[in-house]
């Protein structure tokens, strides 16, 4: 056995056919006897197997194995003969600049090529990282967090991964991309660089919602080594909104080559993991494989002419068992004990029950007590950043009822928790109420029907937190009568900030009849005013300059042009000259 973890066992074996060393990873029994878990383990096993680059854990195979024990789901994967970047963290703590941007270009590199054919590994952490003794950088175990989530081994709210290097979103929802991976990057990097993770809490609950709450502190804060453009590439890519990452691996590497060619950082050579101790150096597995779902822990030392358990000694022919011993009745049943010793089994049945009593007395009073005392009272959690969802499934845990109140907010995306009307760690008593306000992201311009006065368009703007404002425009309407709201202007729905002014556009009734404008140029007054009146329109004499008005001169000019479209009943002004 070289590791054990949550999920798997890991062995080191021997490729019969093929005469090589490689690693063998063994399910859990409870997890293989589930056939979603196996159908997810077999496709991500797969997928993983696509993954052909040098700085990924190559996977050779994966079976199932029907023993007289049960179905066991097993791997066979590449052997790392070294350790992780895990050991390599313990032994020397950060590990300075030149080194954490060596082993981060291979980490990257790995998770790019993961990328590009659409794997994401969820768990990227230290552990993960396997570093050979002759200074090779893997990264090992994609997929498997993936099938024991999706195949239903975790309960609802439960979070799958390490929760040192969850991103926000994994922790709030769940969900999980590429730029999942990149945040979790992002903070081995961080912790290369100052030698421990960003940050730490009394509670796993509580590290987890730090990466939601809280933005990643910079690496020079502790280390003082760190120039502020490695700085920068550490909190761009541990945004808390992924959008603010980089797209995927592959973009981040391209970033960290050229900040490592713009610094000048020099090539080093990979720190590799410790030896094991001089005694042990032919007894010890030298490789440590981890388990997706944490970290692996060695086994205990083998040392020559003796045995090294790792473990309960195994039940069966090889183990041994203590069974209660049956109670035997009736003909051959053992004969009745003297007087003496029936009296004294009576006195200690009584003694017995009695004890029994004084015991269930003392509980229900210890019970009261606490109920009385600490036990009626609980902690508000930390819910601001939380999506709605989460935050309700929080407060039930916590056995308090949860109001939510709508309010819209320019910068928060809508579903996040943005207030609590008490602060996280209040000491309340269980079942109380606790209002969340969930922003609804910017506010939306209302829909205001057509036809609505604008008394009522306006007040329904103002409670959507906007500003109505009326500059006059107005448009014809065949169906909105004169003086009623047709539309706005944004449009209805349209995302505004806060506080925005929304125009109202006011009907001016149906359109008027429109004809077209004759020519009458070259006509005398009479003939032209004639040939208006045909189509609707007035006629108005204006004489040039000399001319006598109402003289019935010759047109020479119409102040509406020729074909032109007018409103029926409007009056063309005539220019005429005296014949």
């Amino acid at each position: 056995m070289i590791a054990r973890g949550g999920m798997s066992t890991v062995y080191r074996g021997v490729d019969t056919r093929l005469d090589r060393p490689v690693a063998i990873k063994i399910m859990d029994g409870r997890m293989a006897a589930d056939p979603a878990f196996r159908t997810r383990f077999v496709r991500e096993a797969r997928s993983a197997a696509r993954i052909d680059h040098p700085a990924v854990v190559d996977v050779f195979d994966q079976g199932n194995h029907h023993g007289p024990d049960g179905p066991a789901l097993f791997l066979v994967m590449e052997l790392v003969e070294g350790g992780t970047l895990r050991d390599v963290l313990r032994l020397r703590g950060a590990l300075g600049v030149p080194a954490a941007v060596t082993i981060m270009d291979r980490v990257l590199a790995g998770l790019a090529e993961a990328h590009r054919l659409g794997l994401v590994h969820r768990d990227v952490k230290p552990e993960n990282v396997l570093i050979s003794t002759s200074g090779e950088v893997k990264v090992a175990d994609f997929g498997l967090v993936v099938a024991a989530a999706e195949a239903g081994a975790s309960h609802a709210g439960m979070i799958m991964g390490t929760v040192a290097y969850l991103s926000p979103e994994q922790v709030a929802t769940g969900r999980a991309d590429a730029r999942s991976d990149v945040y979790a990057a992002g903070i081995l990097l961080y912790e290369m660089l100052t030698g421990e993770p960003p940050y730490r809490g009394e509670t796993a609950i509580s590290v987890a919602y730090r990466h939601v709450n809280s933005d990643v502190p910079a690496p020079s804060e502790l280390a003082g080594d760190v120039p502020p453009e490695l700085d920068e590439l550490v909190q761009r890519a541990t945004r808390r909104d992924p959008d603010g990452r980089p797209a995927d691996a592959a973009q981040l590497l391209d970033e960290l080559r050229e900040l490592a060619e713009f610094l000048e950082v020099p090539r080093v050579a990979v720190p590799v993991p410790p030896a094991p101790p001089p005694e042990d150096v032919d007894t010890l597995p030298r490789h440590r494989h981890p388990d997706a779902a944490g970290e692996a822990t060695r086994p205990n030392p083998v040392v020559p002419g003796r045995a090294a358990p790792v473990g309960p000694e195994p039940a069966g022919p090889r183990g041994t068992r203590a069974l209660p011993r049956p109670v035997e009745e009736g003909p051959t049943a053992a004969p009745q004990l003297p007087p003496h010793l029936r009296a004294r089994r009576r006195s200690r049945r009584i003694f017995s029950a009695w004890l029994a009593v004084v015991l269930v007395l003392a509980l229900a009073v210890g019970v009261t007590a606490w109920w009385l005392g600490s036990g009626r009272w609980t902690a508000v959690p930390p819910l601001v950043g939380v999506e709605a969802t989460v935050a309700q499934r929080l407060l039930e845990d916590a056995d308090l009822v949860g109001v939510t109140v709508e309010k819209p907010d320019d910068g928060v995306a809508e579903g996040l928790v943005t207030g609590v009307d008490r602060q996280p760690g209040t000491d309340v008593l269980r079942g109380s109420t606790v209002t969340v306000t969930v922003s609804t992201g910017k506010p939306r311009v209302p829909t205001i029907a057509p036809g609505t006065s604008v008394a009522e368009a306006e007040a329904l703007i103002r409670d959507g937190g906007l500003e109505p404002r009326d500059n006059g425009a107005t448009e014809y309407s065949d169906t909105v009568p004169s003086g009623a709201v047709t539309r706005t202007q944004p449009s209805a729905g349209s995302r505004v900030d806060s506080g925005s002014a929304v125009e109202l556009v006011v009907s001016k009734g149906e359109q008027p009849e429109q004809v077209r404008v004759p020519s009458v140029v070259g006509r005398s007054y009479e003939e032209a005013e004639a040939r208006l009146e045909e189509v609707g329109l007035k006629a108005e004499e204006q004489p040039r300059a000399g001319g006598l008005f109402g003289s019935g001169g010759l047109v020479v000019g119409q102040d509406h042009g020729a074909g032109s479209m007018v409103e029926v009943g409007t009056t063309v002004v005539l220019e005429t000259l005296p014949f």
